[in-house]
């Protein structure tokens, strides 16, 4: 072979593995956490004084990722419940917590960050083991922060069981596990309504001492009720001490917990905290930038309902009924009293998302959503049909969008096709989330898992996530949470009785929230509905003490 034909071969054979490798052409593209922040939200009135004693909703569970992803959180539409210190403008937590010493802004009261009750459906990075479909979980804090309670034992997204004196949630239903890593869903799951509501209920009697120290602890105990249709009814409830413990060394916030103080709803949002990116350049230093693909179910006229019928009650929805039912009279009727219920009028907020270390504002978004309200109490997206394909039976898939280009101090929401294929953006994938790390309790020895300890177990049940829980059946008052909640044994003794009780009247099969007017009811995993043993069908509660990988 001469030299000119050599030459001309190896010009040819170059330009064509050029096409065969267009990735050996393309940047490769940086990493990083934050690619998406912000809320959508809603916001609702202030209700009268005397609707602060319980608050219901219905939010849309489906999958928000094809599968899930390592460094990713975004709650589902849910909301957040304080107490009502709107009176009160001095410090409510002292120095040497985390809301005090690092967020002035929330000063000089620090009532929105003081105590909560929060949580709800969504996709957490501290998710163990990740699951396609939102899982559920009762998170809250008693203390600015400093700790957060998110089950029977655990704190949120800690493997390590909380110390005992931090332990804040007691296991009331006899027939649902609530595992560390959040309640799961059926497999399938997609756009059906999750009915759930925080009522409080006076399980337990105020004391005007409160572990031998003159601080007052209300008789407040904020329940968890789910309304799904393979269950319906109260699960768990926060203690009263949990709230007071604050005050003990604090007079400023003493009587001004969610022990006493009704509950303050003003609205409700998804919470975008942590979303992973990548970032590139095009030939000419453009700068783009790539966030995981989110879906959304929507309805036929391209409507993601997010929060359905948010509904404050008062007293009389349930509190009154139970009250008269521990003092000798009637069983209280499952259902909410419509009479002390008031649902609220929702306000659509315009999205408000942002990108980048510099919070920076996203643009365009509108020639993909918007949020809107459908009637006077259901918060929405609004799609364009652009955005929408084809899904499921019920559903049409929704794409809020992936690629943004930097414009300035803003980043413009942008089609794939504006995406440069040397960018390398396109091709590029996200890391798909970790195996979980387990969630142990201690498995023998001197703490309020084993002491007074359980009376039957251990049994185990798999999930939808891949997980495997192991669980023990303990009589109501020996579980883990009560052994630090202030009760003395005529106390125990008292909430023994009230809570069987509750587990013969109000039974998995009954309703308790008002139904919703539109859509169908979520399934929760089967896995998570359980039967108690022999001879303990009342009194008795079943206790999550593992979580581990179900094939190891």
């Amino acid at each position: 072979m001469n030299l000119v034909l050599r030459i001309a071969f190896w010009i040819a054979f170059s330009a064509y593995g050029v096409l065969l490798s267009p990735a050996q052409t393309q940047r490769q593209p940086q990493r990083s956490s934050d690619g998406l922040s912000g809320y959508i939200s809603m916001t609702v009135p202030a209700p009268p004084d005397e609707y602060g004693y319980g608050v219901s909703l219905y939010s849309s569970a489906w999958p928000l990722l094809a599968q899930p992803l390592r460094g990713f959180q975004i709650g589902l539409a849910s909301i957040w419940i304080i107490p009502d210190n709107r009176d009160f403008n001095e410090p409510l937590l002292p120095k040497g917590t985390v809301a005090r010493d690092n967020w002035p802004e929330r000063g000089p009261s620090y009532r929105d960050v003081f105590e909560t009750i929060e949580g709800g459906l969504g996709f957490w990075a501290s998710t163990r083991y990740g699951s396609v479909t939102a899982k559920f979980r009762m998170n809250g804090t008693a203390n600015g922060y400093n700790q957060e309670v998110s089950s029977p034992g655990w704190g949120f997204g800690e493997t390590r069981p909380l110390p005992p004196e931090q332990m804040g949630i007691a296991q009331l239903s006899n027939r649902l596990l609530v595992p560390p890593d959040g309640l799961t869903f059926d497999k399938g799951t997609c756009g059906e309504l999750f009915g759930y509501a925080w009522m409080v209920l006076p399980l337990v009697k105020a004391k005007e001492q409160t572990a031998g120290l003159a601080i007052p602890t209300g008789n407040q105990c904020w329940t968890l009720f789910l309304n799904a249709k393979n269950f319906k009814g109260p699960v768990a409830f926060y203690t009263p001490a949990t709230w007071s413990r604050v005050s003990r060394n604090y007079p400023p916030a003493v009587g001004r917990g969610l022990d006493t103080k009704r509950g303050l709803v003003a609205g409700g949002a998804i919470e975008v905290n942590t979303v992973p990116r990548m970032l590139s350049e095009d030939k000419h230093g453009a700068v783009f930038t790539k966030i995981p693909e989110l879906q959304f179910p929507a309805d036929n006229k391209g409507r993601t309902v997010l929060i359905h019928r948010l509904t404050h009650y008062s007293k009389e929805a349930v509190y009154r009924q139970v009250e008269a039912w521990m003092n000798g009279g009637p069983a209280a009727s499952s259902r909410f009293d419509d009479h002390g219920a008031r649902v609220a009028q929702v306000k659509a907020q315009p999205l408000s998302l942002r990108q980048g270390p510099d919070h920076s504002p996203i643009r365009g978004l509108d020639d993909w959503l918007g949020t809107t309200t459908v009637g006077t109490d259901t918060f929405a997206l609004q799609w364009k049909p652009s955005a929408l394909t084809p899904w499921t039976s019920t559903f049409q898939r929704a794409r809020f969008p992936q690629y943004f280009k930097q414009e300035g101090k803003e980043f413009m929401a942008v089609a794939s096709g504006a995406v440069p294929d040397e960018s390398g953006l396109r091709q590029a994938s996200f890391d798909p989330s970790n195996k979980g790390q387990v969630y142990s309790s201690p498995e023998r020895g001197d703490s309020v898992w084993w002491r007074p300890g359980p009376k039957a177990g251990p049994y185990t049940a798999k999930l939808a996530d891949g997980s495997e829980v192991t669980y023990y059946w303990y009589r109501f008052v020996d579980q883990p949470a009560l052994q630090s909640a202030d009760l003395s044994e005529a106390d125990k003794d008292r909430l023994q009785a009230v809570v069987e009780n509750i587990h013969r009247a109000w039974t998995i099969d009954k309703e308790y929230l008002p139904p919703p007017t539109m859509g169908t009811i979520a399934k929760l995993d089967p896995g998570l509905i359980v039967k108690p043993p022999r001879g303990m069908e009342v009194g008795y509660v079943p206790v999550v003490t593992r979580q581990t990988d179900a094939k190891s």
